[in-house]
């Protein structure tokens, strides 16, 4: 997701910045180890908020100038070695990957770490996340896969396609299980909006007897003046959502938050212990693929 320009008196013609010295940049960039550190993966834009802090011995702008020097420095530390690459999550670019297989056995192999038990089997309902963007989506994606819970990164207002997909997976589960949605976007005068297009374009494609629950866990006013979340005031002349005063993106929550806030949601929907009985089903089940991998490679 490309960083959206961000309002600054350290634009073009205006106040110059001056140079960070060798003891700055070190300290910069032992700051974005510290955040990383603590809590991780994390995207850029994550990062950059945190940086913004006034506090910090050195903080950046928030400006587009700022972002570039977080997203500068971070690149050279993970070239460098000093920050692992997997601290930083990016899903806005991905591969497409064919797998091939040696056999049948080395198929089982390499797909028994795949293998879930179903959390949800005794649940009493069906549970999606969807995300404005997939810069949040990266950063929340391991919780989702660790609690088994479909993940929708929708890019902004969703396509027609993708939301009538979606509503289609729900309503072939026939399970009857109530459905509950949670959304995290910013909010600002387009983002208050996508979730409501996003739901009113959901319920149009599902069935009439499917209940549905849609709930924005974030980005909302009560978090933004709990968390103190760092804003921009509104693009001038946009005529969208007058209420929102000041733009205040859903990475500027701190991702650990985020993560809290979502997991307490999920887990509050499961059984108790689900997860932990799961993983104990889910660790004899792959003990069982391995044994007939091993017979399978034996025999070929």
């Amino acid at each position: 997701m490309n960083a959206p320009s961000l309002t600054s008196s350290y634009q073009a013609g205006r106040i110059k910045r001056p140079r960070r010295t060798a003891a700055q940049v070190g300290q910069l960039e032992q700051q974005i180890l510290d955040v990383l550190a603590e809590d991780h993966p994390q995207s850029v834009r994550h990062v950059f908020y945190r940086m913004t802090n006034p506090r910090l011995p050195e903080p950046v702008e928030k400006t587009d100038a700022g972002y570039a020097q977080v997203q500068d420095r971070i690149v050279k530390m993970r070239r460098a070695g000093t920050l692992p690459y997997g601290w930083i999550t990016d899903a806005t670019r991905r591969g497409y990957f064919v797998d091939t297989f040696s056999g049948t056995g080395d198929f089982l192999r390499r797909v028994q770490g795949l293998y879930r038990a179903d959390l949800w089997q005794m649940a009493s309902h069906y549970v999606e996340v969807w995300t404005e963007s997939r810069s949040i989506a990266g950063t929340i994606q391991g919780d989702c896969e660790e609690l088994a819970v479909s993940l929708y990164p929708c890019g902004g207002f969703s396509s027609i396609s993708l939301a009538y997909q979606a509503a289609e997976s729900i309503n072939a589960r026939r399970d009857g299980k109530p459905v509950v949605i949670f959304y995290i976007g910013d909010f600002d005068p387009a983002g208050v909006l996508i979730d409501v297009a996003l739901e009113r374009e959901l319920r149009s494609h599902l069935w009439a007897d499917v209940d549905m629950t849609f709930t924005r866990l974030g980005i909302t006013l009560e978090q933004i003046e709990t968390y103190d979340l760092p804003g921009k005031p509104r693009k001038a002349g946009d005529r969208r959502a007058l209420h929102v005063r000041e733009t205040v993106e859903a990475e500027a929550m701190p991702a650990g938050v985020l993560r809290r806030l979502l997991r307490t949601e999920i887990e509050a929907m499961l059984p108790a212990d689900a997860l932990a009985v799961a993983q104990v089903a889910e660790e004899s089940e792959r003990a069982l693929i391995g044994r007939i991998s091993d017979m399978l490679e034996d025999r070929a």
